[in-house]
């Protein structure tokens, strides 16, 4: 089959893994109104410091030590930022820059194996051996952390210090008239942030019994993807804990998806294109969506109708990929996938073409 049930568990369960990262974000870019690029190196810092602790004879204290370690490099990137002047954008660069001869350090080489180490995975794992759980234990470890990183985002945004957060993120000049430091809320935001990001590494990395010095590569388009989906399918303004649910949702759509690219045998290298062509998309929906609608419009002044225009010219596409694909062998794989991606254009335009014609019936 092309798309099995255990290719979607698997993708659900990096999925919710990688929710940990987007939950970052989701602190540091939608509420705090800080792009961290650190993440990159954030993240294989909090694999790094777990495996080494875990390697040690110590799962669960991995997990602890990896969010200190990250939450100091927040707190560095904050300090570049407000004390230093360092432009966040810049910071973020700075940080992640430095943090691969951090992460060197502490592995001791590129590579650590953890194919003989106890992890939180091996033990549930092991606890649930000869139940129906078994083979969902990896998924259930994924979905409680990013439930307790949920809860905790939703508990912590609705304190004091997380209500001036936020409000510092909407307006650093109105909470400095408040008498609220806005270094000291984003230092703390960061922190977080950061400690949330070690977490995803330390668990993934104990998902996959391995930790690799560039595993962090594109971590923050990965997540920036996921989060831009969510906010994308909660409409942008929905209330925080939908949100934060829509947040993990689109990390488990983005691996979906990936995990779908993969079975049209995608080179690795591709992968990273299929991450920028989903966070433009997403980025761009709602101004894609008046485009559409405004040139609709105006093909209707003139007694025509866009959507069935754009239906035949995705359909041609459609059409003339799949006979490059099957010319060209050397680049089928990416010339199929771009031809279900189009026919699913296609589909789009067709849908809201029948949309039309039954609110012209109506009227």
């Amino acid at each position: 089959m092309f798309i099995t049930w255990n290719i979607i568990q698997s993708a659900l369960e990096l999925g919710v893994i990688y929710a940990l990262v987007a939950l970052s974000l989701f602190l540091s870019y939608s509420m705090l109104n800080v792009c961290d690029l650190s993440t990159d190196g954030c993240f294989t810092l909090g694999c790094a410091v777990g495996s080494i602790v875990a390697i040690a004879g110590h799962p669960f204290l991995a997990l602890f030590a990896a969010m200190a370690a990250c939450a100091v490099s927040g707190f560095i990137t904050a300090f570049l930022q407000t004390r230093l002047g360092v432009e966040s954008l810049l910071a973020g660069i700075i940080v992640n820059t430095g943090l691969y001869t951090v992460n060197i350090q502490v592995m001791g080489k590129s590579t650590l194996n953890l194919n003989d180490t106890t992890t939180v995975f091996t033990m549930l794992k092991g606890f649930l051996a000869d139940t129906p759980l078994a083979d969902w234990s990896k998924l259930l470890i994924g979905v409680l952390f990013s439930g307790v990183i949920v809860l905790f985002l939703l508990w912590f945004l609705n304190t004091r210090l997380g209500l001036s957060i936020r409000a510092t993120g909407d307006n650093p000049d109105m909470v400095k008239s408040s008498s609220i430091n806005p270094a000291f809320t984003t230092t703390v935001g960061l922190c977080v942030s950061g400690a949330i990001t070690g977490l995803g590494g330390c668990l993934l990395g104990e998902y996959q019994k391995s930790c690799d010095i560039n595993m962090g590569t594109g971590m923050v388009t990965i997540a920036l993807a996921s989060l831009i989906i969510g906010e994308t399918l909660m409409a942008h303004r929905s209330s925080i804990p939908l949100r934060a649910f829509g947040v993990v949702l689109g990390s488990c759509l983005y691996r979906v998806i990936v995990a779908i690219a993969l079975r049209f045998n995608l080179p690795a290298s591709a992968l990273k294109l299929v991450s920028a062509l989903i966070v433009a998309v997403a980025i761009a929906s709602p101004q894609i969506t008046k485009m559409i609608d405004f040139q609709q419009k105006k093909a209707a002044m003139q007694g025509k109708n866009f959507y069935q225009q754009m239906l035949v010219l995705f359909a041609l596409a459609t059409a003339v990929l799949v006979g490059f694909g099957i010319v060209f062998a050397e680049a089928r794989a990416m010339l199929l996938f771009l031809a279900v991606l189009t026919l699913a254009a296609a589909v789009w335009f067709f849908l809201n073409w029948n949309k039309t014609k039954g609110d012209a019936k109506v009227c």
